[in-house]
């Protein structure tokens, strides 16, 4: 260890010299995850990816192989690739980035290559799928924000493949917030394959040192009586329409302000009656759209902005006048109150008090404190757009938000979102009026306030934006509470659900040793599942610090011995301190610039892109497999059921990825499936751009064993249409196009089907996968029909009596109400539709729709 100017630097030969500070705490959580498959909770800010980049360069420098970082967001990809550039001696070019904006093909190229890959989940679930990449050779694989390490989120996935198919592999976790309680906390775990749990708190001294309080101020708002006038309106439509739910019997109440979660157990009975054909189940389930529009129309009002209920409104409008506008948005727009509530609100010229409130808070911090920065977090898009609006005109603001495009509100791209962090990191403006897409894990710079527009329901969210201030100096957290609204129902659920955590990782760093005799007594055994190798069921793992020459295996993990779980007292032991030297450096990094967190959705902008097809009719080949191995070719947009993943974790059989032209699943050179659930098959019957019929007939056409599997129960009570109906078009797909249809029950059972064909096809008739076939264009005659069909709904069969009696579709268009009425099929309501849409001013007829919806 060597010491300059008092500071002291981890010393390692992979990272950077005076680059990473010595912190004890995390030197102590890095010697346990460098062992074992480690669960590491820290509070926000202290860095808790310095622990898995410490772990990682030991990783890689005894063992070798590679390392795979994983984080929900782009943003947060890019902010930790950034980082490990900087701390890791490792060439830049060997740390590289796997988004969906980079082409599966650049990724499978790169892979190999690489040292360290940090990616969405997203992708890499894709390209596991796609048997583009292999996890054999990954020494280190960190889950950041494990929490989400749940249900069908990707990181399950990984996590079993992982721990399946790598040679030496270790899994660190990390997480702010792991779980509400000890049964959440043990669920990520055995999903993670975790079974050491190691947790810091600022209560320890070690880390008590780093952290300093972080006050949190409720201020209370009064609402101005017009404001108070709007929601009352809203809620007497909302009493009205619960009425009407009450007298269908799926609910007693009826007072405006009913909970979420009552509104979803009238949604599930409602479900139930139109899952038994009762059309008061339809009647109702409107009502009850209409309620939750109103319920959003309520919150705007009181908890964010004059501006973001116009905004609000206006889209409710909008909806309402478009082609196939459901009657629930119909009947909102045209309620007198809620039109009364429309006009108050337009004709409201005054601020919401919360922005007041907000330029009050901004003035004191930045005007008469002398500070430099200051994070406005809203849940509303409208409200950010709106209220960096406001605060431009006495502040430099800039907003914050998520790439997805909303309802007429642009997105910001991975690169604005970036240059806008990076401005506000060096001072070029002061406030960041910022949505969700910041409280989590993004690297924002300290800040001396951070304010809540409004109170944050769950406590993880809210734990995480706290965060953001607090690291260096004392911080201040400020929450703006509209009185008597849902922000007071949403400020006690937020400190319940805040003090439920605290609790609950208190107990879980007493009962640490016990979580992981309860993780090792068995909980664990669907990973247990994967040692093949084992004959009694031992599932320690070999010594993971053994060289780097284990041969890869497919479906198999190699054992080894693990030690005793260590004591959760860190003032004995003190587990891995030999392990990192220490060197020193005048310059004090901060930790906070390496931490991250993320956001508790989802993003999904991490789609993988398409693939490219082939010329000449034939989209793909799928590469050859080995001998022993059965190969399934997906089409990637199956990637939404759990079927493409389930079949490549199958033991012989090899998944590939493909953007299939003709079909969902090629199973071999003749044998090509459609797959449709319930719902799917019977819309395709309905009425969409490629019916059933064309699918089928393109499939037909490229395969001599085609195979449409419909997916799903209740077939023939789904939905108000006729068996009869029903029976016919799956006669005619058997008949006509000398399909197969196969039932399956759910995604299980098709999974299971689809394997049992591959085999059947590939290992007893010993035949070779081949994917070919193009989709067919339509016709001209067809492509006319089309356009004819569209005009006013007017569907199919009228449109091709309209074309043979004027004979082109000029000629139709051109033709007066008297003409039109001449074709068989057409009278004077259709007549009549048919010119009005050709023949009125779009102008005209939208500014009369404005009218009569004022």
């Amino acid at each position: 260890m060597a010491v300059t100017d008092d500071v002291a630097y981890v010393e390692h030969p992979l990272l950077n010299p005076s680059f990473i500070q010595r912190r004890l705490y995390q030197i102590q959580l890095a010697g346990a995850a460098r062992t074992d498959d480690t669960l590491v909770c820290l509070p926000t800010g202290l860095g808790k990816t310095t622990v898995s980049l410490l772990v990682t360069a030991t990783r890689l420098h005894d063992i070798g192989g590679k390392a795979l970082f994983l984080a929900p967001t782009k943003p947060l990809v890019q902010q930790h690739a950034d980082f490990y550039r900087e701390a890791l001696s490792i060439p830049d070019e060997e740390i590289v980035v796997f988004t969906g904006s980079v082409r599966p093909d650049d990724r499978a190229a790169v892979w190999d290559d690489a040292t360290i890959v940090i990616a969405t989940p997203q992708v890499v679930e894709n390209d596991l799928v796609g048997n583009r990449i292999s996890l054999a050779d990954v020494t280190h694989l960190t889950f950041d924000e494990c929490h989400r390490g749940t249900g069908e989120y990707a990181y399950v996935y990984i996590a079993e493949r992982y721990h399946a198919d790598a040679s030496k592999p270790l899994v660190t976790g990390m997480s702010a917030s792991p779980g509400g309680n000890k049964e959440d906390i043990l669920t990520v775990c055995e999903n993670l394959g975790l079974d050491r749990v190691e947790v810091m708190s600022e209560e320890d001294a070690d880390v008590s040192e780093y952290t300093h309080d972080t006050a949190v101020e409720w201020k209370r708002i009064d609402l101005p009586a017009e404001l108070l006038e709007i929601r009352d309106l809203l809620n007497k439509v909302i009493t009205e329409r619960l009425q009407s739910l009450k007298e269908l019997g799926v609910t007693n109440a009826t007072s405006p302000d009913i909970s979420q979660k009552q509104l979803n157990t009238i949604g599930g009975k409602l479900r139930r009656l139109i899952d038994n054909d009762k059309s008061e189940g339809y009647q109702g389930m409107s009502v009850h759209a209409e309620v939750m529009k109103l319920k959003r129309a309520v919150e705007l009002v009181e908890t964010q902005s004059v501006e973001s209920v116009r905004r609000y409104f206006d889209r409710q409008r909008n909806a309402a006048r478009s082609s196939g506008a459901s009657k629930a948005s119909q009947r909102l727009v045209a309620d007198p109150n809620v039109r009364r509530a429309m006009r108050k609100a337009e004709t409201y010229d005054k601020l919401h008090p919360k922005f007041s409130q907000t330029r009050i808070l901004l003035a004191e911090t930045l005007g008469i404190n002398g500070g430099d920065r200051v994070i406005v977090f809203t849940e509303s898009r409208d409200t950010a757009e709106a209220l960096t609006e406001f605060l431009s005109e006495s502040f430099d603001a800039q907003r914050f938000v998520g790439q997805g495009n909303k309802e007429g509100s642009p997105g910001m791209t991975q690169k604005q979102q970036q240059e806008t962090l990076n401005a506000f990191r060096n001072g070029e403006f002061t406030v960041l009026v910022s949505t969700s897409v910041a409280e989590e894990g993004l690297d924002v710079p300290e800040v001396d306030l951070v304010l809540f527009y409004e109170p944050v329901p769950t406590a993880i969210r809210s734990i995480q934006r706290k965060g953001r201030t607090g690291r260096q100096d004392e911080g201040r957290v400020v929450v703006l509470m509209a009185e008597d609204t849902r922000d007071e129902a949403y400020f006690w659920i937020s400190r319940r659900k805040e003090q439920q955590m605290e609790s609950e990782l208190r107990e879980l760093k007493q009962l640490a040793t016990d979580v992981e005799t309860e993780l090792s007594a068995g909980t664990q055994s669907g990973l247990s599942s994967f040692d093949a190798d084992s004959a009694d069921g031992d599932t320690d793992r070999t010594d993971t610090t053994e060289g780097t020459d284990t041969p890869a295996r497919s479906g198999s993990t190699e054992q080894r011995e693990k030690p005793a779980p260590q004591s959760r007292s860190h003032t004995n032991g003190q587990p891995g301190l030999t392990d990192f030297g220490m060197k020193s450096e005048s310059d004090d990094t901060d930790e906070s610039a390496s931490e991250s967190e993320s956001e508790s959705k989802p993003n999904p902008d991490d789609t993988t892109p398409d693939e490219e097809t082939e010329s000449g009719g034939i989209v793909a080949t799928a590469g050859t497999a080995d001998d022993d191995q059965v190969e399934v070719v997906i089409d990637q947009r199956e990637l939404d059921s759990t079927i493409a993943r389930d079949l490549s974790t199958r033991e012989g059989i090899t998944t590939r990825l493909e953007t299939l032209a003709v079909g969902d699943y090629v199973l071999s050179d003749r044998v090509a499936v459609e797959r449709k659930s319930v719902d799917d098959f019977l819309d395709t019957l309905t009425g969409t751009d490629r019916s059933m019929f064309e699918q089928v007939g393109d499939l037909a056409r490229n395969y001599s064993r085609p195979v449409v599997i419909i997916e799903g129960t209740d077939l023939y009570g789904t939905r108000n249409i006729h068996p009869n109906a029903i029976r016919g078009a799956v006669s005619s797909l058997a008949i006509d196009y000398g399909v197969s249809i196969l039932r399956t029950e759910d995604e299980q059972d098709t999974t299971e089907m689809l394997a049992m064909i591959a085999r059947r096809e590939q290992e007893v008739r010993e035949r070779s996968v081949r994917v070919h076939g193009e989709k067919t264009t339509k016709t001209l005659a067809e492509q006319q029909e089309y356009v004819v069909s569209s005009i006013a709904d007017i569907g199919p069969v009228t449109a091709e009596a309209l074309l043979n009696h004027f004979g082109t579709v000029e000629e139709v268009m051109t033709a007066r109400k008297d003409d039109l009425l001449e074709v068989t099929g057409v009278g004077n309501v259709t007549a009549d539709r048919i010119r009005d849409v050709i023949g009125s001013s779009y102008a005209e007829q939208s500014a009369t729709d404005d009218t009569e919806n004022e």
